[in-house]
């Protein structure tokens, strides 16, 4: 024992203090003293053992979880969708109307390929292939973490996981599916060289066109094989990995600028890589592949049907495109047989047998068409063009032709809609009375001044809005659409159908017009809209879709009412006048109650006419494409017409097509409910638009007059000719002809079919001051109806 005395109260460290009754130390407490204890927010704080166990748990977890699913995944030998199957397309009644064809795949060598197409690809889609390994977990947790924040669903495979989906696997969006590909491409990447797996996946993507494979894409899009290819042209093919169907420029010309954006990105990218130099690629020019050769078994419609279905599915996102690719899908349409064989046989008959070989004009005329039920929103019918063979872009669904005159309805539509008023408070109906004068400048506008023409320079004067609507009058209407708002003329427009990203849907007074370049499907979707009485649901053109026995689920039925009933109600009473007496009159051939608007895009590049009765809309376009260049055309000539109109050729088509899809069924009359003060009353007299001759005729002209001349002359007179020439001619022109007779064309002679002429004839087709859809061959009629003023030539028309 130490010799040092103990300070008062000092104790050894190791030393026991004894409890003053001789017990042992309590539990919990430190040499008899209590063991600090976590207070407050401490005790929710895991201490740093737990933090470490916890790590290592999780550690040991993943590491096994690895083995395990390393250990229990195989490279398996090559699946079915490597050769892909056909889908079986089938009308609603459940027979054939195609096959997509057999798979086009020819495998080449990597040596094959060129080397600056091989970089493309790679700058395109994996620019560290070479020096990455076969997963990357990172970039798969940005892009899960892309997609779950809203950043767009993108993906995080490397080419080596893409081959590994192509050729082992399959496209189907499971979890399942991404854990073997996982583990596969890992196994891959040490078992097969870079080279390899590149040549694999070059010769097992999709590239569209149903081309599997470079070497068939090549021959697809250029007519080359792969070694000719230059750098340009193999960007161009390497941006369609990203979305084949979507970048076919050729397919789809609304698309061009993506294609674009993604070629330009593919190049850009080449030069970040040093795999091409900055002055070869600013010297580069897109490459616009060449048009597409479908299989002979998708000629006729069947190959336009088919791209429409397979459209629907991928844009709504049924089925990814890829998937859809591989086939064994058995797709039932809403399609019905005998509409679709009737809308055929009207084209056939109103346009197609009139065309001449040897008539240059007659080159350029293409046509589209879709019909749908207004009740279920359902695609009935569908003409796509001629030929899919030998037109390969649908007319049905392309978006770059102006609709022209025909989205004028939608302007009235909005004006009831929103309850608008004139400039002056006064409210807008059917019989508010407007300024019709040529170029009158539109009030309100705060824009560059807007004065648009009447067609043919006419001035109308006073004029109600039944009547301008008949006439197509561009001052009345470019002036409604400033009273309503041109905001909430788009707004009306994009609820009816029309969509919202359509090419010129501008908020101005000139929206009025039809600039705006929907397809003839939106058009029909939205007039199925005013037919069934305001009410809209999206189209749809798939009844049922089947894999193996199994459906595929499709989008729920969505229907709201887009504007009020009145709203649709009072536009379809105006349109049916246009239909009664206007410029649509040849569509009373249907022999039903039908409402309906003609339009013309600008220079005469198309023609339309977009009507419904109670229980069916449909929408015609004739339209002008030079066949070689695919650059738009006027329509002047063809047919052996100086032009063709809305009232001609399409409202026939509608006519024909709408009778005979009817056939057999009731006789069914509009229920409309209209806006107050929209009821018909009995228009004042207006006056005559000025000619320059004041000769009166020895007797009545034989045409309807400026707005009818149009369907009694030409385009009712050359079909109808002595059997309607003499009901429509004198019966109409001697009631509706007396003071219009000289300006449309009213001589002492007269004619059989209502289109009068110095000499007479009997087809209408060579009057001398007809109207535009009436029969004119000098007159320089209206767009719409509206009488011609003088016989001199037919000039290019303001669009109406």
């Amino acid at each position: 024992m130490s010799d040092e005395p103990q300070q008062q109260g000092w104790t050894p460290r190791d030393a026991t203090v004894a409890d003053p009754v001789g017990q042992e130390p309590a539990p919990g407490t430190q040499g008899g003293r209590p063991r600090p204890g976590r207070t407050g927010r401490r005790r929710f704080v895991p201490t740093w053992r737990t933090v470490l166990g916890t790590i290592l748990l999780v550690a040991l977890l993943l590491i096994g979880l690895f083995l395990a699913g390393y250990m229990l995944v195989d490279i398996p030998p090559a699946n079915a969708a490597a050769t892909a199957q056909s889908n079986v397309y089938l009308y609603k009644d459940g027979t054939q109307i195609a096959r997509d064809g057999e798979v086009n795949r020819e495998n080449v060598t990597l040596a094959q390929v060129p080397l600056t197409v091989q970089r493309a690809v790679l700058a395109a889609e994996d620019r560290d292939f070479y020096s990455e390994r076969a997963v990357d977990p990172k970039a798969m947790t940005r892009a899960a973490w892309n997609t779950l924040t809203g950043k767009g669903k993108q993906s995080g495979s490397t080419i080596t996981q893409q081959y590994v989906k192509n050729y082992y696997l399959g496209q189907e969006q499971t979890i399942s599916r991404k854990w073997k590909e996982f583990f596969i491409a890992i196994k891959l990447g040490r078992e097969e060289s870079k080279s390899d797996i590149l040549e694999g996946y070059l010769n097992t993507s999709y590239f569209g066109r149903n081309a599997y494979g470079i070497q068939a894409a090549a021959q697809a899009y250029y007519g080359m094989d792969i070694e000719d290819l230059d750098t340009a042209k193999g960007a161009y093919l390497a941006s369609l990995l990203n979305a084949p169907s979507a970048y076919d420029v050729a397919t789809h010309p609304e698309n061009r600028a993506a294609a674009l954006d993604r070629w330009n990105y593919t190049l850009d990218g080449m030069v970040k890589k040093h795999w091409l130099s900055p002055a070869d690629r600013a010297a580069m020019k897109f490459p616009a592949p060449g048009t597409a050769r479908p299989a002979t078994g998708l000629s006729g419609q069947r190959g336009h049907i088919v791209q429409a279905v397979e459209d629907y599915l991928t844009n709504n996102k049924i089925i990814d495109e890829n998937t859809l690719a591989t086939g064994g899908y058995r797709i039932t349409t809403t399609l019905e047989r005998k509409k679709q064989d009737a809308f055929t046989n009207a084209v056939k008959d109103q346009v197609m047998s009139k065309l001449d070989k040897d008539r240059k004009a007659d080159r350029n005329v293409r046509v589209g068409g879709a019909s749908i039920d207004p009740a279920t929103g359902k695609v009935v019918a569908m003409y796509g063009g001629v030929d899919y063979t030998k037109q390969y872009v649908n007319n049905a669904t392309r978006h770059d032709y102006q609709v022209g005159s025909t989205f004028k309805p939608f302007v009235f539509t909005a004006a009831v809609e929103n309850a608008s008023t004139t400039q002056d408070g006064r409210p807008i109906t059917p019989n508010t009375v407007y300024d019709g004068t040529n170029r009158r400048t539109v009030e309100g506008w705060s824009g560059k001044p807007y004065a648009p023409a009447n067609e043919d320079d006419i001035s109308y004067g006073p004029i109600t809005v039944r009547t301008a609507t008949d006439k197509s009058v561009n001052a009345v209407y470019a002036q409604m659409a400033m009273d309503v708002g041109p905001a909430k003329v788009k707004q009306t427009a994009i609820d009816l159908g029309i969509p919202a990203n359509t090419p010129d849907l501008t908020a101005s007074p000139s929206i009025a017009l039809g600039p705006a370049t929907a397809s003839v499907l939106d058009l029909t979707e939205a007039y199925a809209t005013l037919a069934n009485h305001g009410a809209h649901g999206t189209y749809t053109l798939v009844e049922k879709v089947t894999k193996n026995g199994t459906d595929i689920r499709l989008p729920k039925e969505d229907r709201t009412q887009a504007v009020t009933r009145e709203a649709a109600d009072t536009t379809t009473s105006i349109l049916q006048s246009v239909v009664d007496g206007g410029t649509g009159t040849a569509a009373q051939s249907a022999g039903r109650p039908a409402a309906g608007k003609t339009g013309t895009a600008e220079e005469d590049k198309a023609a339309w006419f977009a009507g419904y009765t109670p229980n069916l809309a449909t929408v015609v376009a004739v339209m002008g494409q030079d066949p070689d260049t695919g650059v738009q055309k006027p329509l002047y000539g063809a047919m052996g017409l100086p032009r063709i109109n809305g009232g001609g050729a399409p409202a026939k088509i509608w006519g024909q097509f709408t009778g005979a899809a009817l056939e057999g069924t009731p006789i069914e009359e509009f229920d409309l409910q209209l806006q107050e003060g929209a009821e018909e009353v009995e228009p004042p007299v207006e006056p005559e638009p000025p000619t320059e001759s004041s000769q009166e005729p020895s007797t009545p002209g034989p045409t309807e007059g400026g707005n009818q001349g149009q369907d009694q002359g030409q385009t009712q007179g050359q079909d109808q000719g002595q059997d309607q020439g003499q009901d429509q001619g004198q019966t109409q022109g001697e009631n509706q002809g007396q003071n219009q007779g000289q300006i449309n064309g009213g001589t002492t002679s007269g004619t059989d079919s209502g289109g009068g002429t110095t000499t007479g004839t009997t087809d209408g087709s060579d009057a001398t001051g007809g109207t535009s859809d009436g029969g004119p061959t000098t007159g320089g009629g209206t767009d719409d109806g509206g009488a011609g003023s003088k016989p001199t030539p037919i000039r290019p028309p303001r669009t109406q």
